[in-house]
């Protein structure tokens, strides 16, 4: 059952103290006897001249540190007016900070609990992991320790400059996965039991780490949900992004002519590189500000890596998507580019158009626009990791979220999370998922992403996907399996 998320006790004596590798750290107790750290810094403030830096660990401290807050974000303005996600903007320099959420703390040496590893999702360029879709109570009740990490995000993150570390935002998840490595047994969970996962640009960020060597052995098990990769992806595109930036605002791509700006002025550069136009042309249709191959980092692009290299063999990979990801995106009114030249631009012309169009007979075409690109971004870059991974035997499970919202009348993006958090009751799901979501089928799910966590399989009811059944998990009002029911995406999107 959903769990209320808990109040905590408001007795200072109860609250809890942990000693990290820097230093001890004091969070609260929860009602139900569950314990919170909120805004632990695994790496130092990313101002002055580490702003642009890889992350370097942070001061270490004696007295204990008020963990009962959640710390500054990454985020200074939301990716829209109003978020599916509710996602606080909290100001502050100590943005590379994270949160442990845990049944309880160690007491000494003993067996540790699983541990999940969230990264938020938001274009990599916006969210918060202190949204309260992300608390840990369900999966606490239920013997997981949970952590939420923030990252450099935008420009400061991810657009190259010559004078910097490439994919500096990547740069931090790893500086987060180390922190867990060496500390997580103080707060209850096993280092050896990490599985790591995220949504959208955080299932993004999951499959990049599949294919980031620094990353290896950093997590057992790997969980993408609606994970967005973007194509093409190379340095190449990541320069061509780079001359973008210094031709719309005038500033040379370097750290050294960007570090001291303020806030506010960097993001008004970020809009500046990041609005349509014609000079976009070969770079990818919507996000800019991503990881990219750097050759170094990441050796190849990610996606060349998890469908035709050895990247993330033998790491047991969860994957899936909602059916509309991003249906409820309209495509341009009576003045931008008619509907077959928007659909041609993502790469859908002759057979493929006209097969695609049959498809989706049953859909508006005022709706093809954001069918093609939930298709383009999401559904068919996992089914082709996921067909991939099945060759070569890799253990990998895929599912597709149906359950229609009656908000919106479509699965939409995001929908998913409170149902897998477990978190029904959470601030916002009413507008996203209608008064009474179905509580079956957030049990379902939420127990499906238990077993994966504790156990590096979602269960008997879920087999994996082979290149004979490719089966998948259907997560609706009645949660089932079906083989293939995703062959037309394939036919249309990788000529299969």
């Amino acid at each position: 059952m959903s769990p209320e998320i808990p109040e905590t006790r408001p007795d200072p004596v109860d609250a809890p103290v942990v000693t990290t590798t820097r230093g001890p750290v004091r969070g609260e107790r929860r009602a139900d006897g569950s314990c919170r750290f909120l805004g632990i810094p695994y790496a130092k403030p990313p101002v002055g001249e580490l702003r642009f830096a890889a992350p370097e660990p942070p001061e270490p401290w004696t007295e204990p540190l008020d963990a009962t807050a959640y710390g500054p974000t990454a985020q200074r303005r939301p990716f829209a007016d109003v978020t599916t996600i509710p996602e606080p903007t909290i100001p502050g320099e100590g943005v590379l900070n994270l949160n442990v959420f845990t049944p309880e703390p160690a007491a000494g040496p003993g067996e540790g609990l699983p541990v999940l590893v969230w990264i938020h999702g938001g274009g990599y360029v916006a969210g918060s992991a202190a949204s309260p879709w992300y608390d840990g109570a369900a999966f606490n009740r239920d013997g997981v320790v949970l952590v939420s990490l923030g990252y450099r995000l935008g420009i400061e993150g991810f657009l190259h400059l010559d004078d910097a570390p490439d994919n500096r935002g990547v740069r931090d998840w790893i500086a987060a996965l180390e922190w867990v490595r060496d500390n997580i047994a103080r707060f209850g969970g096993d280092p050896a039991k990490v599985t790591v996962a995220g949504q959208s640009a955080g299932g993004g960020a999951v499959q990049t780490l599949l294919a980031v060597p620094a990353a290896r052995g950093l997590f057992r098990a790997a969980l993408s949900v609606s994970g967005a990769v973007t194509r093409p992806d190379g340095p190449e595109v990541a320069r061509a992004v780079s001359r973008l930036f210094t031709a719309r605002t005038g500033r040379p791509a370097t750290a050294a002519a960007l570090r001291d700006l303020s806030d506010a002025e960097l993001l008004d550069l970020q809009d500046l590189l990041t609005a349509p136009g014609p000079d976009r042309e070969g770079l990818p249709p919507m996000l800019s500000l991503v990881p990219f191959a750097d050759g170094e980092l990441i050796p190849e692009p990610v996606l060349d890596a998890l469908t035709t290299g050895g990247a993330g063999a033998g790491v047991p990979l969860m994957l899936g998507f909602t059916a509309h990801e991003f249906n409820l995106i309209p495509a341009p009114g009576p003045d931008g580019p008619p509907l077959p030249a928007l659909l041609g631009g993502l790469g859908l012309t002759g057979d493929r158009a006209a097969a695609f169009a049959e498809a989706y007979a049953d859909t508006e075409p005022a709706g093809h626009f954001g069918q093609a690109l939930t298709d383009l971004t999401f559904r068919a870059p996992s089914l082709a990791v996921a067909d991939a991974r099945a060759e070569r035997e890799h253990p990998t499970w895929l599912y597709q979220f149906e359950w229609n919202s009656p908000t919106t009348g479509q699965a939409h993006h995001c929908l998913d999370l409170p149902f897998a958090f477990d978190l029904l009751d959470a601030e916002g799901v009413p507008a996203a998922a209608g008064p009474t979501p179905p509580r079956a089928l957030a049990d379902a799910l939420h127990r499906a992403w238990v077993a994966f966590v504790t156990d590096a399989d979602p269960g008997p009811d879920w087999p994996a996907y082979t290149p004979a059944t490719r089966t998948t998990r259907i997560w609706d009002t009645t949660p089932r399996t079906e083989s293939d029911p995703l062959a037309q995406v394939r036919r249309i999107w990788l000529g299969e």
